[in-house]
């Protein structure tokens, strides 16, 4: 009987872990057919998200709550016909060690509107993906690579860094960050007006801009029409530094 009693009590053990472990694993999964141009809409108060292109055909969301409150934490959903709408709430004046990390996946090919990809605190990544793009994170970093078409992303304290592989225009963009580096490379052949800044930190280029220094005090600037100027690219940092530069010729970087 003691030999059984303690069978089943391991038993339950194991099971409660399990169940612990699934939790922490997953909390939300949601599977989303989405038109071309829908609009997708994710935010977390604390925690990741990562927005990543592959070749299915719906959108997928995950969520994931960890810490020691992470059960006070819900997950909502107000997605509706060509809006996919998911965030988090809070128990009211609740100072709840939890975060949700959010991943998503959509069809790399398929245009939408990725409309505040966003968190408080915590990191945004988006990549391989095509359509409208904002992307924010108050603390955290935000990371963009390989992403087709008209874009935006800030940082109040945090690294916006951003990769285009086209630019779908004519498209007004704008990068920033009051405490980061604020990094960003587009196409060689680029059509834009463009203006770079920052109070504390270098300003590099390698597009046909004219660097400017603050004669008193600190501060670079530059600004231009680069090709004929059909878009705009804003992009700027209080403390940091600043670039946009594109990829040079494999010709050109094999006689440096």
């Amino acid at each position: 009987m003691r030999n059984n009693a303690l069978a089943i009590g391991f038993a339950a053990l194991l099971a409660g872990l399990f169940c612990g472990v699934a939790g922490l694993a997953q909390d939300f999964q949601q599977a989303y057919t989405l038109p071309r141009d829908g609009t997708i809409r994710v935010r977390s108060i604390s925690g990741e998200i990562t927005v990543l292109g592959y070749d299915g055909q719906t959108v997928v969301v995950k969520g994931f709550r960890v810490g020691r409150d992470r059960d006070r934490v819900e997950i909502t959903d107000k997605s509706a016909g060509d809006r996919i709408d998911v965030g988090v709430r809070y128990p009211e004046h609740c100072n709840c060690d939890a975060s949700v990390n959010f991943e998503v996946q959509v069809p790399r090919s398929v245009s939408y509107n990725f409309d505040k990809i966003g968190s408080i605190s915590g990191s945004v990544v988006l990549q391989n993906l095509t359509g409208h793009v904002s992307a924010d994170s108050t603390s955290g970093n935000v990371s963009i690579t390989d992403v087709s078409g008209e874009v935006s992303a800030q940082s109040v304290s945090g690294n916006v860094e951003v990769s285009l592989k086209a630019i779908k225009g004519p498209a007004s963009m704008k990068f920033s960050s009051i405490s980061g580096n604020v990094l960003v490379k587009v196409p060689a052949a680029l059509n834009a007006y463009v203006e770079m800044s920052t109070l504390s930190g270098s300003l590099k280029t390698n597009f046909p801009l004219e660097v400017q220094e603050r004669r008193y005090g600190p501060g670079r600037s530059a600004s231009g029409r680069v090709g004929e100027g059909a878009s705009s690219i804003s992009i700027r940092t209080i403390s940091g530094r600043v670039s946009l530069t594109h990829d040079e010729p494999s010709s050109q970087a094999a006689r440096r």
